[in-house]
């Protein structure tokens, strides 16, 4: 299985530089994935290469054009690519996203800069997606973000595969503490199941601590973690 992940953008530099390093960077060199990134601008008429104009209506800030962006869509995309843009008002982003963007062998990623781009160009996109409620000067961040979460799923790009299903968010958890050497460090000792040899012992130990951290930290995933364990038990039952 390979997929194929395509950006486009004012700012290639910031796309290319982070997904050409790391574990990204290598699963690119060993052929287990592909990543282009792609200048908007190359597509724009005239010496200057404008990208934006006013906006109808009048208000501050520029527009991207839709007429721009769609020829560079066209360029990298096939009927079978999966068109995503970057949007504040798109799908929040989140480890289950992830995993079904996992399912398309070929995405296509368009970032928006300035004031956004021409609403028109959500007629050519599959859907829209947001990193969060917050705002960035562009997509490119969320852009990078979606690549590398997706990429890590595939079998092969993480050292070992068992990581994947063990990190935080993937069973609506989040991942217990982790622990290595030192076993004692300004007084704070390792907790000592780790250091017992008893597998099912540091099994339930792990599950304990994802439970009460999520509970903690983030009682919006415990509630999601509950109701879907409600779900799979009544499932099982029928």
């Amino acid at each position: 299985m390979t997929i194929r992940f395509d950006v486009l953008t004012l700012h290639p530099e910031i796309v290319r530089v982070p997904l050409a390093s790391s574990i990204i960077g290598r699963a690119c060199e060993a052929g287990l994935m592909g990543v282009g990134v792609h200048d908007i601008r190359d597509h724009a008429p005239g010496r200057h290469r404008q990208v934006d104009d006013a906006p109808y209506g009048g208000g501050a800030g520029m527009v991207m054009k839709v007429d721009i962006v769609a020829d560079a869509l066209d360029a990298v995309a096939t009927p079978a690519s999966y068109v995503v843009l970057t949007s504040p008002g798109g799908t929040p982003f989140t480890q289950r996203v992830a995993e079904r963007l996992l399912q398309h062998e070929h995405l296509v990623i368009v970032t928006g800069h300035y004031e956004g781009i021409d609403a028109r160009i959500e007629l050519l996109v599959d859907e829209e997606i947001s990193l969060g409620d917050f705002v960035l000067t562009g997509g490119e961040i969320a852009a990078v973000a979606i690549v590398d979460a997706v990429a890590r799923l595939m079998p092969g790009v993480l050292g070992n595969e068992a990581s994947a299903q063990d990190e935080s968010f993937a069973s609506d958890l989040l991942e217990y503490p982790q622990y290595t050497r030192p076993r004692v460090w300004r007084d704070h000792s390792v907790p000592e199941v780790l250091l017992s040899g008893n597998h099912g012992a540091v099994a339930r130990w792990r599950k304990e601590q994802a439970e009460l951290r999520t509970q903690a930290r983030r009682p919006d995933l415990w509630e999601r973690h509950l109701r879907r364990t409600i779900i799979d038990e009544r499932s099982h039952d029928e």
